[in-house]
């Protein structure tokens, strides 16, 4: 016998939809037989996805019971932290940099560190004027960082690798996507670099990373 595709695409509709049902949640019952007894009843929670069957083959129907997983982890982070350097040494920063929480529950930026780029080197954070005696193209970066106008942290010496946050600290901390008013922190920073010879353009001089985690 021959089925015509769209008959096909029915009975492939017919049967997915018939597992996604196969796969609801079931509740199991507690007998009580006499006048004011009563039952325990536990009430369980299975993390899952979507509560639905995994399709591991790509052919839209389920194979069989859902993935246990944890509550997803959705944060974005800034990709680039831009500055200028005018003539004169002052340097300019962004000023819309923003930690975001889309995740379902809160959040927590866990740690900071900055490390110097290839000939770059860090060096203690302060007024420009900390750099006066340094030899011109010496590629020293200074640098200063608040999240969500918390404290201010800044590099405090030579190290090539340095920890302005080794744990969460107040402005840290990001409610769940839910609400707006407070699931993102601006990250505000400020830099200090030493003269320079020739003109540079998008080089970067350092590397900072945001360790995120749950609010437990």
């Amino acid at each position: 016998m021959t089925i015509s595709k769209n008959m096909s695409k029915i009975l492939s509709l017919v049967l997915a939809l018939t597992m996604c049902l196969s796969l609801g949640i079931s509740a199991s019952a507690a007998e009580i037989d006499t006048s004011g007894g009563s039952g325990s009843t536990p009430v369980s929670l299975t993390t899952s996805n979507d509560g639905l069957g995994e399709d591991t083959d790509g052919d839209g129907i389920p194979d069989g019971p859902g993935t246990v997983t944890p509550t997803k982890m959705s944060v974005v982070v800034p990709t680039a932290l831009p500055m200028a350097m005018s003539d004169d040494g002052t340097v300019v920063t962004a000023t819309d940099c923003k930690i975001i929480n889309y995740s379902y529950g809160s959040v927590r930026v866990k740690t900071v560190t900055i490390s110097a780029a290839s000939d770059w080197n860090l060096t203690a954070f302060g007024p420009k004027s900390s750099l006066a005696s340094e030899k011109v193209d010496s590629n020293k970066l200074g640098f200063a960082l608040s999240i969500g106008g918390g404290e201010q942290v800044q590099t405090a010496n030579n190290d090539a690798t340095q920890q302005l946050i080794s744990a969460p600290i107040d402005g840290c901390y990001m409610t769940g996507v839910g609400d707006t008013s407070a699931n993102s922190v601006s990250v505000e920073y400020a830099a200090i670099v030493t003269p320079l010879s020739n003109t540079v353009s998008n080089t970067t001089v350092a590397n900072v990373v945001f360790v995120i985690e749950w609010n437990t």
